[in-house]
C-alpha cells in the first residue's frame, strides 16, 4: 500500500480540486483587493521566489518521486529510501508545501472565491502534511522523530516539535 500512497494522494488532490477551481471561475464573485505598485511588484517577486523554490524542491525530491510514479513502477521502494535533510529540507520538513502556500497567499489580487479556494487548499495541504508526517515516522522511526524536533514543519525559523515521543 505504501507504494501507491504518493500517487493516490496527488491524484485525489488533483481530482478533488478540479470542481472547486471550476466553481471559483463560474460563481459570482467580489474582488477584495488588487495590489497597486510597488506592492504588486513585491507580491510578484515573492511568488517568483516561491515558484523557484518549488522547482528546486522538485529537483531535490525528484519529480517522479514526488508524483508517486517512481514508487508505482518499483523504481524505488519507500523502505529503502534515505531521509533527505539537506538542501531545502534543512530549513523545513515540507518545503514544497511551504513554497506552494507562499505562492498562493502572495497573490496580488484577492476575491471572495479565491479566498475560499486558497483557504481550502491550505487546509488540504496541512492535513496532507500531517498524514505525510505519520507515514514518515513509520518509515524512518527515531531518525524522523529527531528530525521533527530540530526542523520546523512549514515555517523556517520556528523550532521543531519539542514534545514528540
Amino acid at each position: 500500500m505504501e507504494r501507491f500512497y504518493r500517487l493516490a494522494y496527488n491524484g485525489f488532490a488533483a481530482l478533488s480540486f478540479l470542481p472547486l477551481m471550476a466553481l471559483t471561475a463560474m460563481l459570482p464573485d467580489r474582488q477584495l483587493y488588487r495590489l497597486p505598485a510597488p506592492w504588486l511588484w513585491l507580491a510578484l517577486a515573492i511568488q517568483a521566489l516561491a515558484a523557484l523554490l518549488l522547482f528546486i524542491g522538485l529537483l531535490q525530491t525528484g519529480a517522479l518521486e514526488f508524483t508517486g510514479i517512481r514508487q508505482l513502477f518499483g523504481l524505488a521502494e519507500p523502505q529503502q529510501a534515505a531521509l533527505t535533510t539537506s538542501g531545502l529540507y534543512r530549513y523545513v520538513r515540507h518545503p514544497l508545501y511551504t513554497a506552494g502556500l507562499v505562492f498562493i497567499w502572495f497573490s496580488p489580487q484577492m476575491s471572495l472565491n479565491l479566498l475560499a479556494l486558497f483557504a481550502g487548499m491550505s487546509v488540504y495541504l496541512l492535513i496532507g502534511a500531517i498524514f505525510e508526517e505519520r507515514k514518515l515516522v513509520r518509515q524512518f522511526g527515531q531518525v524522523y522523530l529527531d528530525y521533527q524536533r530540530t526542523t520546523p514543519m512549514l515555517i523556517p525559523g520556528l523550532t521543531g516539535r519539542k514534545n514528540r515521543v
